[in-house]
Formats: structure tokens, sequence, C-alpha cells
């Protein structure tokens, strides 16, 4: 199969073998997600090439041939004379899948939507098989798919959950509904009465002060010390000095605006990337959050004050430190400080996680896990002070009671004080 590779000057490349021999070539383009389309369109290509449906000239030169869809000097197989004619072969379960991500729209998922997705389908066509004839799928099948993937492990040693069995199943419904929707086959998805593995509650938010008491007291392994870490949430003064650290130790101007954005607004690490400069509207004293998960099918947007230290560090990164453009996070290109000019490279959303790692490590912070502490944090901060749940709903765009009460946390000596209130 082929692999990707992205070079120095950010454009993209394709690696594959075929007859034996090993191809590069460059796919002129520097956006992932066509990369992953043009992919896609040439696994595709080399299917119907196997399965006799195009044939190729020795003298083609087989890259440009595959990477064209079979369309530069590529013909179709001639139909067999025959009074019976073969019938042709039953879709398979990677063909569907390639033709179902090709009909997915540049910009409809999230980056990281599609890159779940298309590890769900890895694990589906594992165990499934490549070949499987997809028109062919039965709840018996879906079953025994469940019971093996839940005797697997993850690379922590823990037992596959339910959950993320679950999640493998949705990705292949929703890939059966497109192609019931273009007649490749036929039915609803056959997974009513299926039986999943119980899945265990996720691990409640602590503090810090909770996580190291619980470790101490229970003598916890690097595995089961690291999952309390992720369910990490920081008290306001927490909060501050970890923004102090950042600005301290950013090797990048951006990261302390970000961080400081996260921590004050709540917002997801992907909505940070989305935001542009043209979103704070300093005379009036708000941001525009860009959100793609609030309504379904849709892009919307929800408006947070910006808090004064916001405000001020935003005000200065924006009109002293930015290297142009419309994003409001990025980083100066290479070439741009080599020629002394503003020009900017749009952040990744692993290159964000890098750079966030990198900021808070050998320091005592490198514990938190990801942007998103700094969300449930914001969350858990205006809970204890009593701020009216539709008002933090409104802020970070929660619609539904169990998301609500997962990232609703008290801190412990709030919840004290509640019951010595009453009873003390």
């Amino acid at each position: 199969m082929a692999t990707l590779e992205q070079r120095p000057s950010q454009t993209y490349h394709i690696i594959f073998w075929f007859n034996g021999k090993r191809f590069k070539r460059s796919l002129h383009t520097k956006d992932l997600k066509r990369a992953r389309d043009c992919v896609t369109r040439f696994e595709d290509t080399v299917y119907r090439l196997e399965s006799g449906q195009l044939e190729i000239s020795n003298d083609v030169d087989v890259g440009t041939f595959l990477l064209s869809q079979g369309k530069i000097n590529g013909t179709k197989s001639p139909k067999p004379h025959s009074e019976s004619p073969t019938p042709p072969p039953q879709m398979t379960l990677e063909e569907a899948f390639t033709r179902f991500f090709a009909s997915i729209p540049e910009g409809n998922l999230e980056t990281n939507t599609l890159d779940c997705m298309h590890l769900h389908k890895r694990h589906l066509l594992r165990l499934f098989k490549r070949t499987f004839p997809i028109a062919t799928l039965s709840l018996e099948n879906l079953q025994k798919y469940v019971n093996k993937r839940a005797l697997e492990k993850t690379r922590r040693g823990t037992k596959i959950s339910g959950t993320t069995v679950n999640k493998d199943l949705v990705t292949l419904g929703t890939m059966w509904r497109w192609a019931e929707s273009v007649q490749l086959v036929h039915g609803p998805f056959p997974r009513r009465g299926l039986r999943l593995p119980k899945t265990a509650e996720l691990i409640p938010f602590r503090t810090w002060g909770e996580i190291e008491r619980q470790l101490q007291q229970d003598n916890l392994g690097a595995m089961e010390a690291a999952e309390l870490w992720e369910a990490l949430y920081l008290r306001r003064s927490e909060i501050d000095e970890l923004l102090a650290h950042i600005k301290e130790a950013a090797a990048h101007p951006f990261i302390y605006p970000m961080s400081l954005m996260a921590a004050h607004t709540g917002a997801r690490r992907s909505e940070l990337l989305r935001s542009h400069c043209s979103d704070f509207d300093f005379d009036g004293n708000s941001v525009v959050i860009h959100e793609k998960k609030r309504i379904r099918g849709k892009t919307s947007t929800r408006r947070v004050p910006l808090s004064p230290s916001l405000k001020s560090a935003m005000i200065q990164w924006i009109q002293q430190a930015h290297p142009g453009g419309e994003f409001a996070f990025c980083l100066e290109s290479r070439i741009a400080r080599s020629r002394r000019r503003k020009s900017e490279v749009r952040l990744s959303p692993n290159q964000a996680h890098d750079h966030f790692q990198r900021t808070l490590s050998a320091s005592k912070w490198e514990k938190i896990k990801g942007w998103h502490c700094l969300r449930h944090s914001f969350i858990s901060n205006l809970a204890s002070q009593g701020i009216d749940q539709r008002i933090i709903d409104d802020f970070v765009g929660h619609t539904t009671e169990q998301m609500r009460r997962r990232y609703r946390h008290l801190f412990p000596d709030v919840k004290q004080a509640a019951i010595d209130a009453v009873f003390g």
C-alpha cells in the first residue's frame, strides 16, 4: 500500500511499491486532506488494475498511470467474447472504504475525525480481511468482529473497551449508510441485536493534590499514573502559575497567547487553530470561536468575552510579533526568516501538541497531557464560582447533559464547604 511523506518544502510525496519496484512521486500539494484524497484515488486505481478493470501498456510510466486514475494511456479491459459473461466481482470491504473516503468533500470533517475513522478502518480491514464482500455483511459477522476485538489489548496492556469497539462499528455503519445511498449495498446496517462488552465509566477528573495522594496511597505503576494525569484539572492559582511558566519557557511567541486563550475561553485545540485575527474584537471585548462539533453537518460560532490579560496578550501578539496572514496562531516561515520578511505557516494539530509539550518538558507541568486540560479547568473554575450552567454552556458549546456531567466538577474544598454549611 501507499504511504505519505512530507518533504522539508511541506509538499507531500506518495511512496509505493509495484511489481517489486519502489516508486516515489510528488503530489504537488501541501494540504494533508488533498494528499490523503490522492492516496485514496491511487488505491482505488490499483484495485481496478489488479481486478482486471484496467490495463497498462508496457511503455507507460507506472507512477503517472496510477496517479492519473488510469486515464493516461490506460485502457479498459476488453469484454470477454462469451455467451455467458462472468459476473463482476462483489465489492470488497476495502474498495467500499476507498470509495467512501473519496466521496467526502474537503472540509466536511475535522482532520482529527478523519484520522480516527482511518484508524477504525484499519482495524476493520485487519479482522474482517480486505477482500471481505461488503454486501454479505450480517449480524453474525459483526458479532464475531466484536468478540475478536474485545480480546485484544491496548499499547498499555489493558483490554480494548466496549467504547473503543463501538467506535469501529460507528465508522463501519457510517460507510454502510453511504454505500446504501449510492446503491452499493441494500438494507439497513445489520447491527440490531449486537452485544458489546460492558463499558467502564471514565476516570473522574481530579485536582493535582487528589492525584498525588492517590499515587502515594495505591503505589500505582507508570501506566496507571499516566491515566490519572490525563484526568487532571487545575485551580485558578495553578493556571496562573502554569501560564507564567509558559510565558517564560516558550520557544515561539504564539505559544503563550494561544495557551492563555485556551485557559480563559475554554476553546478546544482545533478551535484555537481555526481562530483568525479578525475574530478578536478588542473594542467590543470579545472573541468569536469557530465550532464544528456543536451542530451536526454545520459550522457554527460562539462568542466569549475577553479577560483583561487575554486581551492585553493578544493585542501585543497580533500588533508586534504576528508574522502576518489570517490565522491568529501560526509560525513564521523559515524562508521568511532568511529573507527578513513576515510570512506565516499555519499550525497543524500535531505541531500545536508538540510545541505545547516541549514548553512544559523538564518542569513540574510536564504531567499535563495536552491542551484539553485547560478547557476542562476553565469549566471547573467557572462552576466552582457558582456561574450559571447556561452561561458555561454558552462559553464552551456544551449541548448535552452527558457533556455537562462529565466536565462539571467542583473542587473538593467547595464540596466540603457545602457539606460543612449544612452539617458542620
